[in-house]
C-alpha cells in the first residue's frame, strides 16, 4: 500500500545514463517513488497524464520538444504537478525563461545528492527551489540593473531606504547580508548570533514580504531600494 507522504516523480531526459544516475540517488529516499521515465519532451505530458507525479524532473535540451516547451504544456494541463529543470545552463536567461514558464525549481547538473533531494521536497510542498550557482547569477544580474537604475534616478533624489514599516531593525541588517549573498553561519557571525536565530529572522523576513524564499526576498529587495548594492 502506497504511504499518504510518497513523492511521486517522473524523470524525463535523454541522457540514459545521467538518468539511471539520478534514478540511483532517488531510491535512497524511502518517502521518493520514481514512478516513469522518458527520453523526450513530448512524452513528459503523456506519462504525466497516466501517472499523475507531484514532481517532473525535466532535462531543458532534448530533441523533438525541449524541456521549456514542455514545461509549458504541463503547467497549462497539469497544474498540480511540480517541475523542476535539470540544466546545464546558468545563464540568468535560460534561468528566467524557464521560472516565466513555470517550472518551481532548477537545478544544475552539477548538482550534489543532497540539493538534488532537498529541491524535490521543497517544490513538492508549493515551494521554489533554485541553485546555489543560479541564485549567485540571478541575484549578480539584478545588482547590475539596480545599479543602472540608481545611477539613472539620482536627479530624482532616489535613496536607498531600509523597509522598517515592514521589518524591524535586526530584520533589515540580515536581509542586507543575505543581499551581500552571506549564508546562515556567516549571518550569524556577522551578527553574534546563533544560526537558530538566522533561521527565525529569515523565516520572519519571508513572510511579512510574502515571498516563498531568500532569493525572492534578495531580489524584491534589490527593487525596492531596501538594500544597498555593492
Amino acid at each position: 500500500m502506497e504511504e499518504k507522504n510518497t513523492i511521486k516523480i517522473v524523470l524525463i531526459d535523454d541522457h540514459k545514463l545521467f538518468r539511471e544516475g539520478v534514478k540511483r540517488i532517488l531510491e535512497f529516499e524511502d518517502s521518493f517513488e520514481v514512478v516513469a521515465e522518458g527520453d523526450d519532451g513530448a512524452e513528459a505530458t503523456k506519462l504525466v497524464k497516466e501517472h499523475k507525479p507531484d514532481v517532473v524532473l525535466m532535462d531543458i535540451n532534448m530533441p523533438n520538444e525541449n524541456g521549456i516547451q514542455a514545461t509549458a504544456d504541463l503547467v497549462r494541463y497539469f497544474p498540480e504537478t511540480k517541475v523542476i529543470i535539470l540544466s546545464i545552463h546558468d545563464d540568468e536567461n535560460y534561468v528566467t525563461h524557464a521560472l516565466k514558464t513555470g517550472a518551481q525549481g532548477y537545478l544544475l547538473k552539477e548538482m550534489d545528492a543532497d540539493s538534488l533531494v532537498e529541491a524535490i521536497k521543497v517544490v513538492s510542498e508549493g515551494g521554489s527551489y533554485l541553485h546555489p550557482k543560479v541564485t549567485h547569477n540571478l541575484v549578480k544580474e539584478f545588482r547590475r540593473l539596480a545599479k543602472e537604475q540608481a545611477a539613472s534616478s539620482l536627479s530624482n533624489g532616489v535613496e536607498y531606504r531600509q523597509p522598517l514599516h515592514i521589518l524591524t531593525k535586526r530584520e533589515c541588517q540580515v536581509l542586507q547580508l543575505l543581499a551581500d549573498g552571506k549564508s546562515n553561519r556567516a549571518v550569524a557571525e556577522t551578527l553574534y548570533i546563533s544560526e537558530k536565530t538566522v533561521k527565525n529572522h529569515v523565516s520572519s523576513i519571508l513572510q511579512k514580504m510574502n515571498v516563498n524564499d531568500r532569493t525572492q526576498a534578495v531580489v524584491n529587495a534589490i527593487r525596492n531600494g531596501w538594500v544597498e548594492v555593492m
